[in-house]
């Protein structure tokens, strides 16, 4: 048979883990092609939790327990507890649970279907049809959740996912293999973890199931939720989106123009003051061109950052593409000029007479300028990527 085994990190769950270890292996004895086994993961509880799961060890022989010496918190015992479960335990698959009871047990045979059927990581959702989180939740709390969750989904673009701090979860072992070396080099605070862990498995396109869900709130003992939740939260969500962002090539690639045309701007102004004004142009465009040349090398480009001996050759190729660009600009200009004229009279005429009682003329140089512009960038990345810092 297949192994399962649910984890379940605990601190202070005294009152709590004797009721969800039972619940849990009612769940699942029937289950067909799967052995559940559970794995409690305890932070040295004051509570004492690990002497409760100690003497459910005598009934239970499918229940293990790790123990770290302090405090770690859930990211931390929920990789220790996959880590363990992989490798001591042989298990396949690994699931994540909480030791309250907000988690229906009886769901695990549903996870399970999806993992059978081809799924490598399934969430559970309170946010999809079927799902629901406590109607008593404070107005407070139902914002933290549901707003928080909006937030993460627009910061990173992804609404295909609606409960990313969800805690149900099911995993194989190459997601763990996967996310792993990521997730180490990350100091996850608290509910984070769950963030991140969805973060990189979604990064590496691993195939995502859902199983709707209602959680229920905690009874006995205190939520580990506090108010830096939400802080904790946001600085991660926003530092991974500008991490992500600021590696993306094109926009380094419009980085570097813009300093360029910093670049440009302030040396012609210093430059007129000394010489005549289309040397100073000529200076200050070349100019750019240079600190386009350095940076794009040493940053856009840095995965393919060219030889000392490459670049002399390269530099001129560079410059040729730059040039290019201001030709491809001049060329649409005229071409604009002439098909069309020096001022057109756009197609909102009618409206924009009945609200400002005059027509709105457009002048065609700025369209052209602004078109030439789109381009003759889309011209210069092409030939950055294609010739001059062409991939090996």
């Amino acid at each position: 048979m297949k192994k399962a085994v649910v984890i379940i990190p605990t601190y202070n769950e005294h009152e709590n883990i004797a009721e969800t270890i039972v619940s849990v292996f009612d769940a699942t004895n029937s289950i067909k092609n799967w052995s559940v086994e559970i794995l409690v993961v305890d932070d040295t509880s004051p509570d004492r939790t690990a002497d409760v799961v100690k003497k459910l060890q005598k009934k239970y022989k499918k229940l293990h327990l790790l123990l770290n010496p302090q405090k770690k918190g859930l990211g931390a015992a929920y990789m220790k507890g996959m880590d363990y479960a992989f490798s001591k335990l042989a298990a396949e698959v690994v699931f994540e649970f909480d030791a309250d009871l907000s988690h229906p047990p009886e769901k695990i045979s549903d996870f399970l279907q999806l993992i059978d059927s081809g799924k490598d990581m399934v969430l559970g959702t309170r946010y999809s049809k079927g799902g629901s989180i406590p109607s008593d939740w404070g107005v407070h709390r139902k914002l933290m959740s549901k707003v928080g969750n909006l937030i993460i989904m627009c910061v990173f673009t992804n609404f295909s996912i609606r409960d990313w701090t969800s805690g149900f979860r099911a995993l194989k072992k190459q997601v763990y293999v996967a996310v792993k070396p990521q997730l180490q080099s990350e100091r996850f605070s608290g509910y984070t973890f769950q963030i991140g862990f969805l973060y990189n498995a979604l990064k590496n396109s691993f195939n995502i199931g859902f199983v709707p869900y209602h959680f229920k709130d905690r009874t006995k003992g205190k939520s580990k939720i506090g108010p830096e939740y939400m802080k904790n939260t946001l600085l991660y969500i926003f530092k991974t989106r500008w991490i992500e962002i600021s590696q993306n090539r094109i926009f380094k690639f419009a980085v570097v123009g813009a300093m360029g045309a910093v670049v440009q701007f302030v040396s012609l102004a210093l430059f007129r003051k000394m010489m005549a004004y289309s040397l100073a142009y000529f200076l200050s465009a070349e100019l750019a061109v240079a600190s386009n040349f350095v940076f794009s090398n040493l940053w856009t480009f840095n995965d393919r950052t060219l030889t000392l001996s490459q670049i002399p050759k390269k530099f001129l190729a560079f410059n040729a593409a730059s040039f290019g660009s201001v030709g491809i600009q001049t060329a649409l200009a005229t071409i604009g000029k002439w098909v069309i004229g020096d001022k057109v009279a756009l197609f909102i005429i009618p409206l924009s007479e009945l609200i400002l009682g005059t027509a709105f003329v457009f002048d065609t140089g700025y369209l052209f300028m602004v078109l030439g512009i789109l381009v003759g960038m889309v011209w210069n990345y092409t030939a950055y990527t294609r010739i001059i810092w062409k991939k090996k």
